[in-house]
């Protein structure tokens, strides 16, 4: 049978959970004033984090790569009652607007944001990990990895967007460039080692979902 994508994704959207106000006025926002808009999770994607952070009720969260903030805000939905999500960036250009958005949602005290890089802020800081949402400069994934697999609790997951790089990652290796084979590398790794289960969900541009065992 042939389906129409388009169709498709209107669907997914239509049978999806309705984003709060806060998020579709981001969502907006982000469409109508940033040149790389199409960095923004979106609607499907989004309702799938908040699922997943639910699910876990992490304690502790981190984000690397927090763009216009939407990625976060889904994933603060889930939090325990004390907890708290860590996003960094080391582009400030739209930090402002991720922090307004934050405020917007009344999530400024449980969501604390880091403009600098994240190889320094990770490891400053304390205590342990239940939920991690990779999204940031490819070539760094599996540095990111090595950074926090010791330091999360178990059944605690691990999350990195756009592993099928828009299908780059079929590409001969010959061929593709460093970002696609960063990205290959990245799931051969994970996929490799005995602390994870993973499955790879080939939802928008990927996510390759780790669990900590």
């Amino acid at each position: 049978m042939t389906f129409d994508p388009q169709e498709l994704n209107r669907y997914a959207h239509a049978h999806s959970g309705v984003e709060p106000p806060h998020l579709a006025e981001l969502a907006v926002e982000t469409r109508a004033t940033s040149e790389v808009a199409h960095m923004l999770c979106g609607h499907v994607q989004g309702r799938l984090l908040s699922l997943l952070s639910q699910l876990v009720k992490p304690a502790l969260a981190l984000e690397i790569g927090t763009f216009t903030g939407y990625s976060a805000l889904c994933i603060a939905e889930g939090l325990a009652p004390d907890g708290i999500l860590h996003t960094i960036d080391i582009h400030a250009p739209v930090a402002a607007m991720a922090d307004r958005y934050f405020r917007k949602a009344g999530m400024q005290a449980r969501i604390k944001q880091h403009i600098a890089s994240a190889v320094e802020v990770i490891p400053r800081i304390e205590g342990l990990f239940d939920l991690v949402l990779i999204d940031a400069d490819k070539s760094n994934y599996a540095r990111y990895f090595d950074l926090v697999i010791d330091r999360m609790n178990p059944g605690g997951l691990i999350i990195a967007d756009n592993v099928l790089w828009g299908g780059k990652v079929l590409q001969p290796s010959a061929a593709a460039d460093a970002d696609t084979r960063a990205l290959v590398a990245y799931a051969d790794l994970v996929n490799a080692d005995p602390r994870v289960e993973n499955v790879l969900l080939p939802l928008r541009d990927g996510l390759l979902v780790s669990r900590r065992k």
